[in-house]
């Protein structure tokens, strides 16, 4: 009898779940499918990498074969919440994956995709729908979807999806399930706060923890290099070479975009993927990196959670994580279903409070290499130097400048670069005796005065206030047309 199916698994599940690679439950599968098949609340938490999609997956298509009514229109009996596009595409593969032998509904909600297809298949009636919460809460206030039949809530990633800025819109989806669905929650971390907030959505829930929190996955060869932040970029040229399969992780999306550009300098095809995407852009990114077409992968922490490719041999965080959960699912990325894999960090030395409060988390000192890298190339860009201050501004005061006009008044650099062109131009017609330049002819604001004492005329448009005597020769028209009107009466 096959060990899945001790847990309470039909044969068809077993059967697919072995073809899937999975000879045997892991510790989080073999303690959260038999809870989830009694109908209970959960907290689970464990590493990653360690089979927590199938730990939720396969209850849930159990519970659809024996359960043969059609699903209502508008509706969904099973709803899986997770934070990331890439993350909601992973499941929905998986439950293809698990589910081929099992008759049901499902469908993939995410934004970056267009309304009329999620509708129509919204509008069909769903078994399973996997969803990001800005799309749900889209669709649910439009009438695209109900709730009211809804038997199971899933979270996945919960510390993310409840974290402040993802709280309030779980807590509006939550309150549209029946208070006797199911909840289940499931992360890599579950920070002490966030459980907090987590309890106002469980029933006495039972909690599941295999390993310790927030711990890294033992098979992880984990190592820190200390350099400038300049030294990064050659240093990752060096680290790149003769790896097969490497994902490096940014913290912000320019950076993202930036290293893929510095590397293309360098011979080093790679890829970015980041919120900036669309989602078309991502999915055909993540699937040339499956298939191996290219072996360099440059993401923010978007895709930190939702990568799920076996044979990924080196994590790179570029830059420290400022959030130490964020490191933990970062190098979870490796050592993935059973393998071995290395992941470094380039830490800066204004980087290194971040680093401390990494080590505090996983609760183990980080190894420490101080690392001098090669000389900067001078076609890179050198934040140290576009950061330096303009040579006459070093001592904090601005220099004398000495170039001056006539009148002693101080000169732009533009009029400097339009004086230096007039003397430029005057020195190819040396020796050729300049006079005062004549007026024209005719001009009336040239012309002497007639009292002989030279003054200029002024000139009708060089006055900026316009002549008050139109104003008033208008003013004495209006005045004769009233005159005229009462003589008329």
């Amino acid at each position: 009898m096959s060990k899945f199916a001790q847990l309470g698994l039909s044969s068809q599940l077993t059967k697919a779940v072995e073809k899937g690679g999975y000879e045997s439950p892991t510790p989080i599968q073999e303690k959260v499918i038999p809870l989830m098949l009694q109908g209970g609340d959960i907290v689970a938490i464990a590493q990653t990498g360690t089979g927590k999609t199938a730990a939720f997956v396969l209850p849930i298509l159990e519970r659809l074969k024996g359960n043969q009514h059609k699903a209502k229109p508008k509706h969904c009996s099973t709803l899986i919440i997770v934070p990331t596009r890439e993350l909601a595409k992973q499941i929905d593969d998986n439950i293809e994956k698990y589910g081929k032998h099992i008759y049901h509904q499902r469908a993939c909600v995410v934004g970056g995709m267009k309304y009329p297809k999620q509708i129509q298949r919204l509008n069909q009636g769903l078994d399973i729908l996997v969803a990001t919460p800005g799309r749900l809460e889209d669709h649910l206030k439009s009438g695209n979807l109900s709730l009211d039949h809804t038997e199971t809530l899933i979270l996945d990633e919960a510390d993310q999806m409840l974290d402040l800025g993802f709280f309030p819109a779980i807590r509006r989806i939550a309150k549209r399930t029946p208070r006797t669905s199911q909840t289940v929650l499931l992360s890599a971390t579950m920070p002490k706060p966030i459980r907090a907030l987590a309890a106002e959505l469980l029933n006495n829930p039972k909690d599941v923890a295999v390993a310790p929190a927030s711990t890294p996955v033992e098979r992880i060869e984990q190592a820190v290099m200390l350099m400038e932040k300049p030294a990064k970029r050659p240093f990752l040229v060096q680290a790149l070479a003769n790896q097969f399969r490497t994902i490096i992780f940014t913290r912000t999306k320019h950076g993202a975009d930036q290293l893929v550009k510095y590397l293309s300098k360098q011979k080093v095809v790679a890829s970015a993927i980041h919120g900036n995407k669309s989602q078309n852009q991502r999915q055909r990114t993540l699937e040339a990196f499956r298939k191996g077409e290219e072996h360099i992968l440059i993401a923010t922490d978007i895709a930190a959670r939702g990568i799920d490719i076996p044979d990924v041999s080196l994590v790179v965080n570029y830059d420290v994580p400022t959030t130490p959960e964020a490191y933990v699912h970062r190098i979870g990325r490796t050592a993935r279903a059973g393998r071995e894999g290395r992941a470094i960090t380039l830490c800066a030395p204004e980087e290194q409070k971040f680093l401390r409060d990494i080590e505090r988390l996983i609760k183990a000192k980080l190894p420490i290499e101080n690392v001098k890298a090669g000389d900067i190339d001078d076609d890179s860009y050198d934040p140290m130097k576009a950061a330096a201050k303009p040579p006459e501004y070093a001592s904090g005061k601005p220099a004398k400048n000495t170039d001056r006009k006539d009148d002693g008044e101080r000169r732009s650099p533009k009029s400097r670069r339009r004086g230096d062109a007039k003397k430029h131009e005057s020195t190819r017609f040396e020796g050729k005796k300049t006079e005062p330049r004549k007026s024209k002819q005719g001009h009336r604001g040239d012309d002497a005065s007639a009292d002989g004492q030279g003054a200029p005329r002024r000139k009708k448009s060089g006055n900026k206030n316009p002549p008050r005597g139109p104003a008033r020769n208008r003013n004495k028209n209006q005045q004769s047309s009233r005159n005229s009107e009462k003589s008329g009466r």
